[in-house]
């Protein structure tokens, strides 16, 4: 069997962080398909005049069966990098929260690159699972959709106590996040699924608070 690491990287005006996000095994090499992406890119100008540019690159899938070898199982390890460029008097970074959407017999694929998922989505409003714990292996029914957020950085909060994040903040004008071979797991869905990658990310300056949504395109599980 294959093994794969996960790993991901933030990178933001001269910092960088890596996290690992889990280890899975595969089936036979043979059975991966390969699947190339086009990304996306999205420009939009806040009411301050700061110009938020959003950008996911590189961006891939290999799907392979599940180790549970039946039609409800399946995985796929993603790969891509989001970057983030802002230009304007006001701009002084941001926040990146990289992930993606799952989905089981439901449309993921409205409102173009500002997004849109066609389903009882059980996601937006709540926590989200994180890549490589609860999120890299789904659990899903029929005409549902989940968010697997892709970063868990631990840090201490205002309290001295360890909390968790699912964004990498930057400043300055620019930010990005790359992660390799992230997993996502599906259990349970006996219908088609899909996935779609999106970029999240929060903007604030002295004027204005924003959030700007980049998706990519969405891609078959199987």
């Amino acid at each position: 069997m294959n093994i794969r690491k996960t790993m991901v990287r933030a990178v933001g005006a001269g910092a960088a962080a890596t996290a690992a996000l889990g280890l899975l095994s595969t089936g036979a090499a043979n059975a991966d398909t390969f699947v190339p992406l086009p990304g996306a890119e999205l420009t939009q100008t806040l009411s301050d005049g700061t110009v938020v540019t959003v950008r996911l690159v590189g961006e891939s899938a290999t799907i392979s069966p599940s180790m549970g070898a039946t039609p409800v199982h399946r995985n796929a390890w993603v790969s891509a990098s989001a970057q983030v460029e802002l230009s304007g008097p006001n701009a002084n970074g941001g926040k990146i929260y990289p992930g993606y959407v799952v989905g089981c017999q439901v449309t993921i694929n409205g409102g173009g690159v500002n997004g849109g998922v066609d389903a009882k989505t059980d996601w937006e409003g709540k926590k989200p699972e994180i890549g490589g714990k609860a999120g890299g292996n789904l659990s899903l029914g029929p005409g549902q959709a989940r968010a697997v957020y892709l970063l868990d950085e631990e840090e201490a909060d205002d309290f001295g106590k360890e909390s968790h994040n699912t964004r990498n903040k930057f400043k300055g004008t620019s930010g990005s996040v790359t992660w390799a071979d992230s997993t996502i797991g599906v259990n349970g869905c006996g219908g088609y699924a899909q996935a779609r990658a999106f970029v999240r990310v929060k903007v604030s300056t002295t004027n204005v608070n924003s959030v700007v949504t980049l998706w990519g395109q969405p891609f078959s599980l199987g």
